[in-house]
């Protein structure tokens, strides 16, 4: 048998190929509200990240996160994704 090929993604804070399951997916949903994904299979557009604190700084400090989810972010949201990943303190 063969074996089966992994999912890979990129993260868009460090641009690394990573194992889709090491990652955490950001999506904006089709009525333009930002979440987080847990499931990996919600419906919209959706951006990849590590669950390190430095590809989260990184990432917004390049606006990789609002040009991947072609969508400016408030405050209010950057706050939520923050306290989500567990970097409430950042």
């Amino acid at each position: 048998m063969k074996p089966r090929k992994v999912p890979q993604r990129l993260c868009v804070g460090c641009m690394e190929m990573k194992p889709k399951k090491e990652l955490i997916r950001i999506v904006r949903t089709p009525e333009g509200e930002v979440l987080l994904d847990s499931t990996g299979k919600k419906a919209g557009r959706g951006v990849y990240l590590c669950v390190n604190k430095e590809c989260l700084t990184k990432a917004l400090k390049g606006h990789k996160l609002e040009k991947g989810l072609q969508q400016p972010l408030s405050e209010e949201v950057l706050e939520r994704l923050k306290v989500g990943l567990g970097y409430e303190n950042s």
